[in-house]
């Protein structure tokens, strides 16, 4: 299932001899073999798209979010004000699209049309993969669909193109790739279902962008959001996709992070590892050591896991007092399935079945995509894409439009809670009875209105849920224009005293926290300092407060959108105009 893993490596080789540095749009690829002779052939063109592939996001970009469902000992660089423009960089780059355009207009080379039909809607997608990053990075951006080069100053120094030109051509290139890319599955290449779901993915976050932002374009959410309901159901209703449900209810969800191959019942397309050609990921290593930044689960969102009978955690009384073990109790299975909760059943014997306090921030210690009998080097594949995150955006976007149905709940979220053995979301109760916690300036979404704001509220609960540590939570926040959410509070356990605590539940204490002097060394015992080796909310009591004494900030005109690098623009002499709120010190 692996073997392509060599060919990814010898491809990538071979492309590097052929084609432009990654941050260079303009620079003309050697000529020991020339655009105007190669192409002709399928070994050709498979040769130099297999490259494409490392466009995409690598290790970390697929399972870090770094929001406010997830912290670590330094928090987002926006929320703390400490984002500048940078020189060059700064995720303005093009060298890949360059080697997209260069072989949509060589392929013509190709005489055999079905073959050159297919590799133009495989670098299709990419490009369209490419474009939607930079969209949701910076907004309007300049549109090239033709190999460019050092000459061309009016196209290289051209303006950026409009939102609406953009998102236009993205389209074009989905719609492209999903008539002629092949049907059948394949979890480490491109297929139709990989284009469909990124089409879903795409237009759910353009429809509620221009939604929420009240963007004021000619063509409407409501477009966008039906687009994204149009490719979901048909990659529901025509793909033989399923959710992986191998070990009931209290594993599957756990089993399909930590199988070493993607699982193909659910997964659409995944990043391929193998240690046998040392290629892996550290996603273990990110979880358990210090020097990996301590990555830990926020309390905000562990409070919005439900109870096992699909009850509010929030309702329950004193549960913004509730110590870990009491907290951990009857929740939704994902919730022990995600992070190291009392229950916790460690694979191998060599890790202790309880948070690591020194380790994670929050004390609410991810296991998601974790083997420890892996260890350091994992080559668990890391996915781009599943069936899970289709069925949310499917949901989403018909509540968004106020076409939801039940019968749409129950072929899309109410799937998902069948998975963990979880009630289902009854649209019309969560209409009737709005989650007032989920409302809230301090640990919700206030803007959301209308007559399905329950609803809406529950599957934003659901998406948080079932995409923890994802990477999908940052675009949320910006697409929901939700940037108040960076200023929330950031904590995590709650500890009324100081004293000794019994994290697991089976009667023997494993931490104590404590104010002055040590006082002891029994063995079993993490001791943890107040105010030194941990922090508190409210002096020596209170949540775990990471970032304690810090100011969380948002700007609302600005934050939604990274600034344009001061170079970019110099070297356009203006043409390329700057974010609003970003100061570059230029005067144009």
């Amino acid at each position: 299932m692996k073997n392509n893993i060599f060919l990814l490596i010898a491809a990538s080789i071979f492309i590097l001899s052929f084609s432009s540095c990654d941050d260079l749009l303009d620079v003309t690829p050697k000529d020991k073999i020339t655009p105007e002779t190669f192409f002709s052939t399928e070994a050709d063109l498979q040769a130099f798209s297999t490259n494409f592939y490392n466009s995409l996001p690598k290790d970390r970009d697929l399972y870090k979010d770094d929001a406010d469902n997830i912290t670590h000992s330094t928090p987002n660089s926006a929320a703390t004000d400490s984002r500048t423009v940078p020189a060059s960089g700064g995720g303005w780059e093009w060298g890949y699209l360059r080697r997209f355009n260069t072989l949509l207009q060589y392929s013509v080379n190709c005489k055999d049309k079905t073959v050159r039909t297919r590799y133009q809607a495989l670098t299709r997608f990419f490009r369209a993969y490419f474009y939607f990053e930079m969209v949701k990075r910076f907004g309007d951006v300049p549109w090239y669909d033709t190999e460019l080069f050092v000459s061309e100053t009016d196209q290289l120094n051209k303006p950026r193109d409009s939102r609406e030109l953009v998102m236009k051509n993205i389209l074009e290139d989905l719609d492209f790739a999903i008539t002629n890319l092949s049907t059948t599955p394949s979890v480490y290449t491109v297929t139709k279902w990989t284009a469909l779901s990124l089409k879903s993915r795409v237009c759910l976050f353009e429809g509620t962008f221009r939604k929420y932002h009240n963007l004021n374009l000619s063509t409407n959410a409501d477009f966008f959001l039906q687009e994204s309901i149009t490719a979901s159901r048909e990659l529901m209703k025509e793909s033989n996709y399923t959710l992986y449900t191998e070990g009931g209810t209290n594993q599957a969800y756990r089993k399909l992070f930590t199988s070493q191959n993607a699982p193909t019942t659910e997964v659409i397309m995944a990043r391929n590892y193998n240690l046998t050609y040392d290629i892996y990921n550290t996603v273990g290593t990110y979880h358990t050591s210090v020097g990996e930044g301590r990555p830990g689960v926020t309390r905000k969102i562990i409070a919005s896991y439900l109870m096992n009978d699909g009850s509010r955690f929030t309702d329950n009384p004193n549960w913004e007092t509730m110590t870990f073990v009491d907290e951990c109790k009857n929740r939704d299975p994902r919730l022990a399935q995600s992070i190291c909760t009392p229950s916790y059943q460690p694979i191998v014997s060599n890790r202790k079945n309880i948070p690591d306090l020194n380790a994670c921030v929050t004390g609410y210690q991810l296991i998601k995509y974790e083997d420890e009998a892996v260890g350091g080097k994992s080559d668990i594949d890391l996915f781009y894409f599943r069936l899970a995150e289709v069925y949310l955006n499917y949901a989403e976007a018909l509540a968004e439009i106020n076409q939801l149905t039940q019968d749409d709940l129950d072929i899309s979220i109410n799937k998902l809670r069948d998975r963990v053995g979880m009630n289902h979301l009854i649209r019309k109760t969560a209409n009737a009875n709005t989650d007032p916690n989920l409302l809230a300036n301090t640990t919700g979404y206030p803007n959301v209105s209308g007559a399905n704001q329950g609803v809406i509220l529950e599957i934003r609960r659901e998406r948080t849920i079932e995409l923890l540590s994802e990477h999908f939570r940052y675009d949320d926040i910006l697409r929901w224009k939700a940037g108040q959410n960076m200023k929330q509070a950031i904590l995590g356990m709650y500890f009324p005293s100081p004293g000794e605590y019994d994290l697991n539940g089976d009667g023997q204490n494993d931490i104590c926290l404590y104010t002055d002097t040590k006082p002891g060394n029994a063995q079993g015992i993490t001791y943890l300092k107040i105010d030194s080796d941990i922090k508190l909310s409210d002096g020596n009591k209170g949540y775990l407060s990471p970032h304690k004494g810090l100011t969380l900030f948002w700007n609302e005109q600005r934050d939604y959108f990274y600034p344009i690098p001061s170079n970019e623009r110099l070297i356009t002499n203006g043409a390329l105009t700057q974010n609003p709120g970003w100061d570059d010190g230029l005067n144009f």
